[in-house]
């Protein structure tokens, strides 16, 4: 037994409240080393003449990647409070592995030995919104979306879809345009919109605020905000903003009172300035997002910027009645912010949704106190690179997506924010070589999978483009132009996401990944039903036999009932083809 690679640290991934009486406890060994594991647990005051007091429970491997095996207990301590080591059997050793090291015998005379979790305090449970977990979400890039009122098109406006998207280029989009359109969100089944932002800006994609209480005039004013949300609520439709906290633009005008008056602006302190007078060449003299002059970096410590922040995320939450915040370059911001942010929106409304845009490992800002998920970009490039790209074999993309699942507890990856590409990534169909099949296999596996999918407008109508500003292109309304097709797919994707719970679970096993046909095969359940998978990711026929546990299972694509023998049932799919059987 590789005793280096066991591993276990209380509060954290490994060890959390998954509600108010439940601890999920999880441990981390090598790869096919260890046999079995026990849970030994018990009260830290639950004595008796022969010592502490104890029960076991077997644990299971819920998953593994490259190196490691991942086992998993849910406990349910009678009084909140436990003391727990592990039991390791390899087949020739039994260790019990403690906070204190390993012993050949559990040491049952003092709980110090052991791992703790002292108390579930209902204050310090993860709770997300309830109503994320079966939300499904439609990005909107708002000036490229729909163009509702012409009155409002800034000066220079193109007619719309008459030029490839540049970086300063407009094209009239606004908030009637969603409005006039919403139709065609309700019937694909979105549930959750999630604007990118809409405050008063330079740019056409709006990332360089000017006025964080204004909304920019291309898009629309206050009111037609107002009847914009009320519309989406009247649809069941949740809407989410985007917040740029981090930076500023240039026009902002606390940053223009500096260039004026420089070391005697009394906004001097809300950045991180270097020197006077401020220079943009070669690198600007300031802080900034990447080294983009017209983005200064906001000084979140300074008081005077904290409640300036605060407060927007108050008003459009009290005023407008907002359902969540997506945070724009958010593990750039201090985690004492990010707190406050937390209690000042959550006192408002205790279910909004807090978003944060992170590309790698979260942990730190996913411990309840600051986000509620983040944008599943690990969860994103595993699938690009297996389905659309195919740099990666099945059972690496198995090994990647048992790993992502393994970051984070439970309760935040039911909640997690699962794209397949944004306003900051290639167009997924571009990314798929244009073949309409393999976005159908992202799109399955993507609502297939636990946290809150996001749909980026137009990918579900087969909208192309690379790196932006080549995905932002103007929405096609054309309908002889779209997908059908795809869009069609799309929205059945999103209805038996919605009619069965176990695609949203977090129970996913793999049972087959095969690298020479590449091809996919994993279960789901909600612990009441079954389904099994099955994806060709190929560009050949696949014939297969797929493992199941039944007698007829019911295949949901076709909704043809099917007898099986001997446990499984044979199977031919097409090129990047593929199957959903619920047992």
């Amino acid at each position: 037994m590789l005793k280096e690679a066991v591993y276990h640290r209380p509060k954290n991934n490994l060890a959390y409240a998954y509600d108010g009486e439940t601890l999920h406890i999880r441990l981390r060994t090598k790869k096919s080393d260890v046999k079995s594991v026990d849970l030994v647990f018990g009260d830290p005051y639950e004595f008796n003449d022969q010592g502490w007091i104890t029960k076991n429970y077997p644990m299971a491997i819920t998953g593994s990647d490259d190196l490691y095996d991942y086992w998993f207990a849910p406990i349910k301590p009678p009084y909140r409070r436990l003391r727990y080591g592990f039991v390791l059997k390899d087949g020739e050793e039994t260790f019990v592995y403690t906070e204190k090291g390993f012993f050949e015998e559990a040491p049952l005379d003092d709980t110090a030995y052991y791992f703790c979790f002292p108390f579930i305090n209902p204050i310090d449970v993860f709770t997300p919104p309830a109503w994320v977990k079966e939300t499904v979400w439609y990005q909107i890039f708002p000036e490229r979306f729909a163009n509702g009122d012409k009155t409002l098109n800034p000066p220079g406006t193109l007619p719309w879809g008459s030029a490839e998207p540049e970086t300063d280029n407009f094209f009239g989009g606004d908030f009637q345009g969603v409005i006039d359109h919403i139709g065609h969100l309700v019937e694909l089944g979105i549930t959750g919109i999630y604007f990118t932002p809409i405050f008063k800006a330079y740019s056409n994609h709006k990332y360089d605020t000017i006025d964080y209480m204004e909304i920019d005039p291309q898009f629309g004013d206050k009111e037609t905000l107002k009847k914009l949300v009320d519309i989406c609520h009247q649809n069941g439709i949740k809407v989410m903003l985007d917040a740029v906290f981090n930076h500023s633009g240039y026009y902002f005008p606390q940053f223009q009172d500096i260039l004026k008056n420089g070391e005697k602006s009394e906004y001097k302190n809300w950045f991180h300035l270097h020197g006077f007078p401020l220079e943009t060449e070669p690198i600007p003299n300031y802080d900034t997002f990447g080294f983009v002059h017209t983005m200064p970096k906001l000084n979140t410590e300074n008081p005077e910027v904290r409640n300036y922040l605060l407060e927007v995320g108050r008003y459009w939450v009290r005023e407008f009645n907002i359902d969540g915040w997506r945070l724009d370059v958010a593990n750039e911001v201090d985690h004492h912010f990010w707190k406050e942010f937390r209690k000042a929106v959550k006192e408002i409304k205790p279910d909004a949704y807090i978003l944060g845009e992170i590309w790698h490992d979260s942990m730190p800002w996913l411990q309840g106190d600051q986000f509620d998920a983040v944008m599943n970009y690990p969860f994103t490039t595993a699938l690009v690179n297996y389905l659309a790209k195919n740099e990666i074999k099945a059972s690496e993309f198995t090994n990647v997506i048992s790993e992502v699942l393994h970051y984070y507890p439970n309760s935040v990856n039911e909640v997690s924010f699962n794209l397949l590409g944004s306003h900051d990534t290639p167009r997924i169909l571009t990314v798929c070589g244009e073949n309409n099949e393999k976005v159908k296999l992202l799109t399955l596996f993507q609502m297939s999978f636990t946290g809150t999918p996001c749909i980026y407008y137009g990918d579900e109508v087969g909208l192309s483009g690379g790196q932006d500003p080549g995905c932002r292109k103007c929405m096609v309304w054309d309908k002889e132009i779209q997908d059908q097709d795809l869009f069609h797919h799309i929205k059945k994707m999103i209805q038996l996401r919605a009619q069965h719970p176990a695609f949203r679970s977090n129970d996913i096993t793999f049972i087959e990944a095969n690298d020479e046909t590449n091809h996919l095969v994993y279960s789901k359940t909600d612990g009441k039903t079954n389904y099994v998978f099955v994806l060709n990711n190929s560009d050949k026929d696949l014939d297969i036999d797929v493992p199941v546990n039944s007698d007829t299972v019911l295949d949901l694509w076709s909704n043809e009932i099917i007898s099986t023998g001997q446990n499984k049932i044979k199977a031919t799919l097409p090129p990047y083809g593929f199957k959903i059987y619920q047992l």
